[in-house]
Formats: structure tokens, C-alpha cells, sequence
């Protein structure tokens, strides 16, 4: 009997654009280099030079719409009279109260927008950088844009959908798996963050900034305002950390409080000219 015919084999699929493999543990190392080496790319095709950094609660939204939720709540009350309801009430005030940090947010982006726009600089500098979500991301991106202006969104990916607010520049809408990578694209190009409410993902963020700079892994110059006294002192007491001698007195200087948009407009917008508009040679950010 002849022999069966040797089969024709078509050339097998390079290793880089097989998806399966690109998706297995063993590629782990190629993804964690693509949300390095992707962002980067992006932000020199678009000559992103610094940025300004928002953080701050997902859970907060425009005063208007607080407003129309709280007035639904009140009818709810009136017609079923349930503790549910009362409730939901309840919840709809404190949601107008947090509403001011939602329009501060958007109100502080958009005026320092308008001010980094007016600088003679030949790359974007100072740009508005938020995590792309919901929220007080939304407030920030949504006060660049109303200034005209471009600013970044460095969404992450959760088991719960968080799309991306309409708001972010589209060319500088990111998307990582990586908190770890998320991280270090806002605190790598980060001149000044300003911290409002927020909750474990806010204090995580600010945390890590701030054990950076106290332990001078960060060596830029770098501003760090935390928006909201009256919230934050109830939630932190950095006061009794320096007292207890887990911080130093001098680490209380890392940061500075701001209760009004012209207060935190004012710290941020000096500390960059004087750090960085002034003619002073930059050093790299990190050691």
C-alpha cells in the first residue's frame, strides 16, 4: 500500500499574536510591559508633559442631580411613609452635601486648565489627570473640558462595570489591569495631586503618594492638597500620628489642607510656578 501523503501544514500563528498565549499566566511579564510601554507612547504623541492629579470618591455626583434624586425621595416619603423610604431620604441629603466636592472638583479643573493653557510652554503642561471613572474623575475631566482643554483618564478594570466618563480626552483614555501600573503612570507624571472625600480606593491612592515622597522614592518636587478639612480630620488624625511618634513632625508638611477652590487653586498654581515655571532645572521624578 502507498504510504499516506505528508499533510501541508500552514505556518503557525507568531507567539506574540496568539491571543490565548498573550492571555496565560506565562505572558503575565508581556502585559505588565504593555501598560508601561502603551501609555508611554501615548503621552509623548501627545506631548503630555506633567499632570495635575484628582482623587477623590466614585460615589458623588452633580449638585443638580442630587438635587432632583432628593426631591423624588421626599415624594417617596410622603406617598408609602416606609422606614425605607426615610431612609433613602436621608441618603439623598448627605448625597446634596457631598454634591459641593463634586462642583468644587469640576470648578478647580477648570481653572487650572485655563491657567496651564495660558502658559508660553511648547509641550502640555500640568495637565488634569483622574482615574477616568465616575464621580469626582468625572468632575475633574469634566472641568478641563469645559475650559477647552485636553486631561487624561487612567481607568482600571473591575469585576463591576466602571465605564469611562464622556468627559477624558479620547486619544489619553487608558485603561490598565494593573493597579500597580495605574499607579505609576499617576505618580509618575504627577506635579501636584489634590486628594478630596473619598473612600478605601482614595486613601489607598494618597497613602502611596505620600510614602513615596517621605521616603524620597519620589524626588521631584511634588504638592499634595487634601480638599475637605472638616471630612478628612474626622476620617484621619495625622496629628496624633506625629504626636505618637509614628511620623515625624516634618512629615505634617508633606500636604496642605484646602476648604475652597480659591484656596487650593492658589497652593497649587504657586508651588508649580515656583518649582517649576521659575527657570529651576527639573529632576527626575523617581530615584
Amino acid at each position: 500500500m502507498p504510504d499516506d501523503p505528508i499533510p501541508v501544514l500552514e505556518s503557525a500563528p507568531l507567539a506574540y499574536l496568539r491571543d490565548d498565549f498573550l492571555a496565560s499566566p506565562q505572558a503575565r511579564t508581556l502585559r505588565i510591559l504593555s501598560e508601561y510601554m502603551e501609555p508611554q507612547q501615548r503621552f509623548r504623541q501627545q506631548r503630555i508633559h506633567d499632570t495635575v492629579v484628582f482623587f477623590g470618591s466614585a460615589r458623588m455626583g452633580p449638585r443638580e442631580v442630587a438635587e432632583q434624586a432628593l426631591g423624588e425621595a421626599h415624594k417617596e416619603v410622603r406617598r408609602t411613609q416606609t422606614k425605607a423610604a426615610r431612609e433613602r431620604l436621608e441618603a439623598a441629603k448627605q448625597a446634596v452635601q457631598m454634591s459641593r466636592y463634586y462642583e468644587d472638583a469640576r470648578e478647580l479643573a477648570r481653572r487650572l486648565t485655563e491657567w496651564s493653557m495660558g502658559l508660553q510652554e511648547h509641550k502640555a503642561r500640568f495637565v488634569v489627570c483622574s482615574g477616568g471613572g465616575p464621580g469626582i474623575m468625572e468632575a475633574a475631566n469634566r472641568g478641563a473640558y469645559e475650559a477647552k482643554g485636553r486631561s487624561v483618564g487612567l481607568g482600571i478594570t473591575l469585576p463591576m462595570e466602571q465605564r469611562p466618563n464622556p468627559f477624558i480626552t479620547p486619544e489619553l483614555n487608558l485603561q490598565f489591569h494593573y493597579f500597580f501600573m495605574r499607579k505609576y503612570w499617576f505618580a509618575y507624571l504627577a506635579k501636584a495631586l489634590v486628594i478630596f472625600p473619598g473612600g478605601f480606593g482614595t486613601l489607598d491612592e494618597l497613602f502611596e503618594i505620600l510614602t513615596l515622597v517621605q521616603t524620597k522614592k519620589i524626588i521631584k518636587k511634588m504638592v499634595v492638597v487634601i480638599y475637605g478639612r472638616k471630612y478628612w480630620e474626622r476620617v484621619l488624625n495625622f496629628q496624633h500620628m506625629a504626636e505618637a511618634g509614628m511620623i515625624n513632625a516634618d512629615d505634617l508638611k508633606l500636604f496642605e489642607f484646602a476648604d475652597t477652590t480659591d484656596d487650593a487653586f492658589r497652593i497649587v498654581k504657586e508651588r508649580l510656578e515656583r518649582d517649576y515655571l521659575s527657570g529651576k532645572k527639573e529632576v527626575k521624578p523617581f530615584a
